[in-house]
């Protein structure tokens, strides 16, 4: 767990620690909870979400947003389509990439996903979000994000 050391500074490691393991047990609590209500995972409960706010976003788009590889984003968009849950258009100004949609299955399965992904979530954190410093936290998660996305850190290489 992190801490403070005897001078005040943050243990970096700690922290690093507790977010990655936060992170990780809140993923698949929820993974665990959407397929099992809903046969789907929690990344494909993000991409569904992101191509429903996001109309007319391509592979591309999706692979920026994860911060993942586009062969990934795309094999994973492949098994969207399979479940009839997502379909690719080709991209009116540009023939060589497509645009991806929701389909009504798609949209329809995310709204009954997006109510479980919310109580879940919810159950899970509200015990810790809901005290003093849970708006704190909150906003510098926030911060932490917009530095690391504003200065394009940790994008996939390949």
């Amino acid at each position: 767990m992190a801490s403070k050391s005897s001078d005040g500074r943050i243990d970096l490691p700690g922290f690093f620690d507790d977010l990655v393991r936060c992170e990780t047990r809140l993923y698949n609590a929820l993974n665990d909870r959407l397929r099992e209500r809903h046969g789907l995972v929690t990344s494909q409960f993000e991409s569904l979400r992101f191509l429903r706010d996001r109309p007319g976003s391509r592979v591309a788009d999706l692979a920026a947003e994860f911060a993942i590889g586009i062969g990934a984003t795309s094999k994973g968009v492949d098994r969207l389509e399979k479940q009839a849950w997502v379909v690719r258009r080709t991209n009116p100004s540009d023939r060589r990439s497509s645009l991806l949609e929701l389909t009504d299955d798609g949209l329809q399965l995310l709204e009954a996903a997006e109510a479980t992904f919310t109580e879940t979530l919810t159950e899970l954190t509200a015990a810790t979000l809901d005290g003093p410093s849970g708006a704190v936290v909150v906003q510098v998660l926030s911060e932490l994000r917009s530095v690391l996305e504003r200065d394009q850190i940790g994008l996939p290489t390949g």
